[in-house]
């Protein structure tokens, strides 16, 4: 089965036209879909709009959050009611184009794991969309390892055993495919249509780029050291200390060499916040390898990922089969 999931704000006007392009794409692939709509707190009608779709299609199925809670989260809504093998998000504003689905269905058959859209033609405003896009795509692609144009289209496909067990907060939904390429997937991207906005208006702005360099050294820094926290911690504290100590023999060479009191420099004020931050720094670190030994420990959360296995059987149980992946 294809899933096809959709989140919703403030779109009234559109979801009558996207439901039926949807159903278009679908009508020549032999097989079962279901269209997933996430009304993520709409204020304008969205909500009678879906409900009346979903009683004469029965293939349309509809999730009314109670407040607006974001584009992420309707998002991985989305991922978790869908109940199709291939999972394939877009947004409901009529930009993205229905008809490149059996396009991106194609290419996941290939043998991929995930295919991501790349809006080669992008129909947006230059300064305000386009570029800061282009800049946090590169920004991206260089500091996590996964190459792709364009990280924000949210048409894209996936094979629901890559994402399973994938959670989404803040701006994270454009991340997917990096979480799921650290998961040994075989992620791949092709040129897709995009359409300027016709109805309703834009959710997103300029401060939308600071939320996502914010969310990629979080990425970063689970993807690196998420088993190790005591690494970043520790080398802040251990470098903090070094410049506490390296202060004191300063301010000491000046009292004994130029005959310089120590109320007259700084360094005295240095040393001691240096060796403060240090000692921190250290803390944390050690807070942070109780929390996350606490946070796998208690849960039976695995520290690795299987893919399959040969003339084996899990114990009944035991804590590895939980990262035994189908």
């Amino acid at each position: 089965m294809i899933s096809v999931t959709v989140p919703i704000f403030n779109e009234a006007e559109n979801i009558p036209i996207l439901y039926e392009r949807v159903r278009d794409a679908l009508a020549g692939i032999d097989r079962r879909w279901e269209l997933v709509f996430v009304n993520d707190g709409s204020t304008d009608g969205s909500r009678e709009a879906l409900d009346r779709i979903a009683e004469t299609d029965t293939r349309v199925k509809v999730i009314h959050f109670r407040r607006n809670f974001g584009q992420t989260a309707a998002m991985m809504a989305g991922f978790d009611f869908a109940q199709g093998e291939i999972i394939i998000p877009m947004d409901g504003d009529l930009q993205n184009d229905p008809a490149d689905i059996p396009r991106l269905i194609e290419t996941l058959d290939k043998g991929f794991d995930v295919v991501s859209g790349w809006r080669k033609q992008r129909q947006d405003a230059r300064i305000t969309r386009k570029l800061p896009s282009a800049i946090a795509n590169r920004l991206i692609s260089r500091m996590l390892g996964v190459r792709l144009h364009d990280y924000g289209c949210s048409l894209k496909a996936y094979r629901k055993d890559v994402i399973k067990g994938v959670k989404l907060y803040g701006e994270m939904h454009r991340f997917v495919p990096i979480y799921a390429s650290w998961q040994g997937a075989r992620v791949t991207e092709i040129p897709v249509n995009h359409y300027a906005r016709q109805f309703g208006e834009s959710k997103y702005g300029l401060e939308r780029t600071m939320k996502v360099v914010l969310d990629m050294i979080v990425v970063k820094f689970l993807a690196t050291y998420a088993q190790k926290p005591m690494y970043v911690f520790g080398t802040f504290g251990v470098a903090s200390l070094a410049l506490s100590v390296f202060s004191g023999f300063w301010a000491l060479y000046l009292k004994l060499f130029d005959n310089k009191p120590f109320v007259e420099t700084p360094l005295p004020l240095v040393l001691v916040m240096t060796a403060i931050m240090g000692f921190m720094c250290i803390l944390m670190g050690l807070l942070a390898e109780l929390l996350i030994r606490t946070y796998h420990e208690s849960q039976d959360k695995p520290v690795y990922l299987v893919k399959e296995t040969r003339n084996l059987e899990p114990a009944l149980g035991s804590g590895p089969e939980h990262a035994l992946v189908e």
